[in-house]
């Protein structure tokens, strides 16, 4: 009979609470560069000229197919050596899942710009815009509406994947996690709370995405996926 026992998993909560903010924090870094990156490698890969739409096309379909275990111990354990400059765990989980992301996030907008019906750039260069006027000022705020819950759901999954950054002794809330369970010989209790956690935050995320889709769908706008 298993005998549950919270007691030393809430004498150091604090700990979790930390882990959590920490995993929190380089979830929205890497959203914060992982959204714009995605957008600049989105308009290289709809370039028509190959020496963008190329480079854009490999580094997209390399970062989506490759494991992010992989890419962030290339990024911590490898990278140093080629530039000789010390990475620490948190520098290291920033630059790979904002790389990673912007990916994802590159696709997302192809799949958002593509959508958009070409009489709108039409229209746009009937009334004298240029390309970049066209896409900054018509097309782009068509398509992010209509890439919000696709942009919510891939922050979500960014979320989870994060807890690989443990690997690399960074103190999110899996390393604290696995730090307390081995201090307090209570995994079933630790990690139970830690799924708690989990479920709680990214629950709430996925209400969001919910109610904006729903939102959306009420507007006439389609979701891209």
């Amino acid at each position: 009979m298993v005998e549950w026992n919270f007691l030393a998993v809430l004498a150091d909560a604090d700990l979790l609470l930390q882990g959590l903010v920490n995993t929190l924090k380089v979830t929205f870094l890497a959203l914060l560069f992982g959204i714009p990156l995605g957008l600049v490698l989105s308009l290289c890969r709809l370039a028509r000229a190959r020496f963008l739409s190329m480079p854009a096309a490999f580094i997209v379909e390399f970062f989506r197919t490759t494991p992010p275990l992989v890419q962030l111990f290339w990024f911590f354990f490898a990278l140093p050596i080629l530039i000789d400059v010390r990475m620490t765990p948190y520098i290291a989980a920033i630059v790979t899942f904002s790389i990673q992301s912007a990916a994802f996030f590159a696709e997302i907008f192809r799949g958002g710009i593509q959508s958009i019906d070409r009489g709108q750039w039409e229209g746009a260069q009937a009334i004298g815009m240029n390309h970049w006027q066209s896409l900054r000022r018509i097309i782009l705020p068509q398509a992010v509406k209509r890439m919000i819950p696709a942009f919510m759901e891939r922050s979500i999954e960014l979320l989870k994947t994060t807890t690989l950054v443990s690997t690399v002794a960074y103190t999110d809330l899996m390393f604290q996690a696995n730090d307390l369970a081995q201090k307090t010989f209570r995994p079933l209790e630790v990690y139970t709370v830690v799924a708690v956690m989990y479920f709680v935050v990214i629950f709430v995320f996925s209400q969001l995405s919910i109610r904006v889709e729903y939102r959306l769908a009420r507007s006439g706008e389609s979701t891209v996926r």
